[in-house]
């Protein structure tokens, strides 16, 4: 809350290329906000003639005038209802069509970040983002624009009539104008504050929302719905504070309007009295002087509503703008291209790599100290089958991915048949890498299209082919709709089991040369895991497999054993010299047994 807000000008400029494809359409809305404004300007001269007349002519003013008077008030009006028709319609379209642009350029966004901005920002923060905030930009693109420039309109026009009436009362009059502005301006800044504010505890909300409905059967199972609901009751609360603040100075925001507006009128029901009186103004312009007043007064209050939706807009912009700003850790090189055919070679060139980048670079001492990998050195042969294993913690997860370069190293070099992964493009490099992780993800899709998902496009005899030789064909026949069954969000319907087959089959048909298991047959059944076992061998066959499992019994055939500690890769070899030597692998395989 205590953060200096981005200046006002710069989010305008910012925010302008997604105005610019429409400007066309705000040109005309502006059109028709001035037809509507011309219909509230022209009925208090209207008002003053037929005064002024009735007092000083009574016999000029036939029913002939008053009938075309009339004629010409009822055009206005139907232009100025043409005019808001169109406003109302095509005006909203185009705000809402600016929010549809700035969402998919948020949301393409969100897809290029990697993953170390997802560790740091919650997902119910990210959501706010992209549908709130952009609502209320939606909002201000539309109505800002019009209500200020209806407001101008009569302003600008209200101060060269009422001039012309009585010089010293308008300028009274508009000399309180800027006073107003001031004070007003006052509590525009702290609004700015409040509801930026706002929307990071907003933010919180949801994010807690999300992580306590997707926890349900968690938090249900430790009896702790008291516990989940109090952590609620602290986040709604402090929300409540937000909402206070916020009200607390659009409160007095509005009050200081109100309290010129009350006096204006004084000012001008004293003053037009007394000229009145002294024969220095006429009944018909004293009238038309209140209705121009109050017309004036109408687009002042118009400015003070809108000034909520604006200080909504432009915090909107600014935190799609820190987004969009956002760094992106892992991307294209300049000139990167497009990955050949691989064949499978892996290499580690004096690797290492720790999460927190900014201390590695500001504090190279604290980085070495946790550092996950450290001068890694290792040379995977095409086609060979490896195998990783070691306590947790000592960066099994990791060596794999930065494989697809979900993270990048942080010193030296990974190359895939001698090319520096960096090199080519990201995209690229990991067409040719299938993952199956150890936190299995499920889309709320049918089994088919989550299987698909491998590889879009794909036949149904493809989906399936894939699914047989994940072991996962018989019980997906099994389920209410088969291949058509819906999984449920995250797969809640399905098994843990289940949904690692599916996930598995989703590398099936990807058929990639390169692949990575990371934990794959964790949550099998043994009769599940023989099949997958099968099969994963006949697909590893001329690929290079990398397999990190806790279960050492499921990669026995392994070409090659790794042991990684925190201190790097301890031993190496195949099960058999392994356990010959007795070391750190041997130990580990007795105490599974």
């Amino acid at each position: 809350m205590n953060e200096t807000p981005i200046s006002t000008k710069y989010l305008l400029k910012r925010f302008y290329p997604y105005f610019k494809p429409y400007l066309h359409i705000l040109v005309f809305d502006l059109v028709c906000a001035a037809f509507t404004s011309a219909c509230d300007l022209v009925l208090p001269l209207m008002v003053r003639f037929i005064t002024n007349t009735v007092v000083n002519e009574p016999a000029a003013l036939t029913v002939e005038i008053v009938l075309k008077i009339t004629a010409l008030y009822v055009v206005f009006r139907v232009i100025d209802v043409l005019a808001n028709y169109y406003m109302q319609n095509t005006g909203h379209v185009m705000g809402a069509m600016i929010e549809s642009d700035m969402r998919r350029d948020l949301f393409e966004k969100f897809q290029r970040l990697s993953y170390a901005y997802y560790t740091e920002n919650k997902t119910g923060q990210l959501i706010s983002r992209i549908t709130t905030d952009l609502f209320d930009i939606a909002e201000f693109a539309h109505h800002c624009p019009e209500e200020y420039f209806i407001a101008a309109v009569k302003i600008v026009v209200a101060f060269v009539i009422l001039i012309r009436v009585n010089v010293v009362l308008t300028v009274v009059v508009f000399a309180m104008i800027p006073l107003m502005l001031f004070f007003a301006l006052k509590f525009r800044v702290k609004l700015r504050k409040a509801f930026k504010w706002q929307r990071s505890e907003l933010g919180e909300i949801n994010s807690h929302v999300e992580d306590s409905l997707l926890g349900i059967r968690v938090s249900k199972s430790f009896a702790n719905e008291d516990v989940e609901q109090q952590r609620f009751e602290e986040g709604n609360e402090r929300f409540l504070t937000t909402k206070r603040v916020s009200y607390r100075n659009m409160a007095g925001f509005r009050s200081v309007t109100r309290l010129f507006d009350g006096l204006m009128y004084i000012t001008i029901v004293l003053l037009g009295s007394l000229a009145l009186i002294g024969g220095h103004i006429e009944a018909g312009d004293f009238i038309a002087y209140l209705m121009y007043v109050s017309v004036l007064l109408e687009a002042i209050r118009r400015i003070v509503e809108f000034t909520e939706q604006f200080q909504k807009g432009i915090t909107g912009i600014e935190r799609f703008i820190e987004v969009m700003d956002a760094h992106i850790d892992v991307d294209d090189a300049p000139g990167a291209g497009p990955m050949p055919d691989v064949e499978g070679e892996i290499e580690f060139d004096n690797v290492s790599f720790t999460y927190d980048r900014a201390q590695n670079e500001e504090d190279p001492e604290a980085a070495a100290e946790s550092c996950v990998l450290s001068g890694l050195n290792l040379k995977i042969a095409k086609g060979e089958n490896v195998a990783l294993v070691g306590p947790s913690g000592a960066g099994k997860t990791t060596f794999c991915n930065l494989i697809p370069r979900f993270y990048d190293v942080t010193g030296g070099t990974i190359r895939i048949d001698g090319i520096d992964i960096r090199d080519v493009q990201v995209r690229s490099l990991r067409t040719k890498i299938g993952m199956v992780q150890q936190e299995v993800y499920l889309f709320s899709d049918t089994v088919a299209n989550n299987i698909a998902y491998g590889r879009p496009g794909a036949s149904r005899e493809e989906v399936i082919e894939a699914a047989r030789m994940a072991g996962a064909d018989a019980f997906i026949r099994e389920l209410p709709d088969g291949y058509d069954t819906f999984v449920g969000e995250r797969g809640a319907r399905l098994s843990g089991g289940q949904k690692q087959r599916i996930s598995i089959a989703r590398v099936f048909l990807k058929n990639p040369p390169v692949l990575i298991l990371d934990e794959a047959t964790s949550a099998l059944d043994n009769e599940s895991e023989y099949f997958v076992q099968k099969s994963l061998a006949e697909l590893s066959k001329g690929r290079t497999t990398i397999t990190i499992a806790h279960r050492l019994s499921t990669i026995r055939n392994a070409d090659r054993i790794i042991v990684l500690t925190e201190n790097g890769i301890e031993e190496e070899g195949t099960h058999d010299e392994l356990m010959e030597k007795n070391g750190i692998y041997a130990a580990m395989n007795n105490i599974t047994l």
